[in-house]
């Protein structure tokens, strides 16, 4: 598959990008497990069959140390034994939230209860954020068709 567009390569995608990129990194120091923002990155990233950023989060994720196990289990995850109760909660807010249009009044009570349960303020507004950026990055590389398959750890 080629890209239809080289978003990226314009000078409004690099402006765009950068300051996305800075957005992502605004939750560093909150306390939230690199972890759950990896395996929230994935998830997202499978339910909007983004498979640039499926490609990019799965290797980034083995390559931090992730076993390769549980991410093969993050479609999964509601029958799977491998995640705690705080990742399980982190997985379903984040599916509550990029399918937003399927549910009548956005994220239930029940889901944000949940999650709340388990994360601080801190780490609750680094997670909305985690969510945020990758459904942003999705969006904009199943626009343009971006390639999957080529991507490198570290690589961006």
């Amino acid at each position: 598959m080629e890209a239809r567009f080289d978003y990226y390569g314009t000078a409004t995608g690099k402006k765009v990008t950068k300051y996305i990129n800075s957005a992502g990194r605004a939750g560093e120091g909150s306390g939230l497990a690199d972890a759950t923002v990896q395996l929230v990155l994935l998830r997202a990233s499978q339910i909007n069959g983004c498979g640039a950023c499926t490609d990019m989060h799965y290797k980034d994720a083995v390559h931090a140390g992730e076993q390769p196990e549980r991410l093969n289990m993050v479609a999964a995850w509601r029958e799977a034994t491998v995640f705690t109760d705080a990742e399980r909660a982190a997985l379903e807010l984040t599916e509550e939230s990029t399918r937003i249009a399927d549910a009548a009044g956005g994220v239930g009570d029940e889901v944000w209860a949940n999650a709340a349960k388990h994360y601080d303020d801190e780490q609750l507004a680094a997670l909305i954020s985690t969510i945020a950026v990758i459904n942003a990055y999705n969006r904009i590389n199943v626009i343009c068709r971006t390639p999957a398959g080529n991507y490198r750890p570290g690589q961006w």
